[in-house]
């Protein structure tokens, strides 16, 4: 395993194998919590990975015992309103990298995803979670409530009483539960979760990262456009695939009886 571009980062571990980037959270003595070195750093491997062609799926995962449990508190305590504020564009900055990024994103999440983890896994477009994963919204009993996406995007996975029910109690929640509401694509042994991405991951990568790319923007479009606007978009997206050679491999090798070999152009 080599560091990602040969560059070694302080709260992260991040490589490529087989077309996969893999960005691991890596402040286990924390809990992996967020801070804003972790976000700065976040941010500019997605980025990379985003326009690295190499890279045809991006997992980002945890260790055995947590995916990520929250904000800093030690950090971001003491801040005043315009500092929580500038923290929260940080944090922003970095989910959007990983909803907008130009790659499929695989959350794959063991033990506790709480807070800022849990709406980080949120921003991800696959949720993979071991059987014994812990999930929450306790912001509430900090005198806050979630405020890196958690309100917006909690009642767009799930629904808007369900949504309120955990931001308004700050209940936890169990992995059969986190499925049961829709929040999660699959439930599997937590010795099974990094296998179980990467075979969805390997499945994906196969794909054309072109017509990856404009589905999931339009699937992404879905949640912020009326239908009308959002058909129209996707119809552009669509429309622009036929200029691209791996709409001619895909069609071609279906014609042809054989498996598509898809260049990414």
């Amino acid at each position: 395993m080599e560091n990602y571009k040969g560059k070694e980062y302080n709260t992260i571990l991040a490589w490529v194998e087989d077309n996969i980037g893999y960005v691991q959270l890596n402040r286990p003595k924390a809990f992996n919590a967020i801070n804003e070195t972790l976000l700065n750093e976040s941010y500019e491997v997605m980025n990379l990975m985003s326009e690295d062609p190499e890279v045809r799926c991006i997992i980002i995962h945890g260790h055995e015992n947590v995916f990520a449990a929250g904000a800093d508190l030690k950090a971001v305590a003491n801040y005043n309103a315009f500092q929580a504020r500038n923290f929260l564009d940080l944090v922003h900055r970095t989910i959007y990298a990983i909803e907008d990024n130009h790659k499929p994103v695989i959350a794959a999440v063991n033990g506790l995803a709480l807070g800022g983890g849990l709406e980080l896994m949120l921003a991800c477009d696959i949720h993979i979670v071991a059987d014994n994963a812990t999930f929450g919204l306790p912001e509430i009993n900090l005198g806050i409530f979630p405020g890196g996406g958690g309100t917006q995007r909690m009642p767009r996975h799930t629904s808007i009483c369900i949504a309120k029910q955990y931001v308004f109690t700050g209940d936890f929640f169990d992995a059969q539960t986190a499925y049961r509401i829709g929040l999660v694509n699959m439930v599997v042994p937590a010795a099974e979760v990094m296998d179980t991405a990467k075979k969805m991951a390997r499945k994906i990568s196969r794909k054309s990262p072109l017509a990856l790319r404009e589905a999931k923007q339009s699937v992404n479009n879905s949640m912020n456009m009326d239908i009308k606007t959002g058909c129209r978009a996707e119809q552009i997206a669509w429309s622009m695939l036929f200029s691209s050679e791996d709409q001619k491999e895909g069609m071609k090798a279906f014609l042809e009886n054989r498996k598509a070999e898809f260049k990414g152009r």
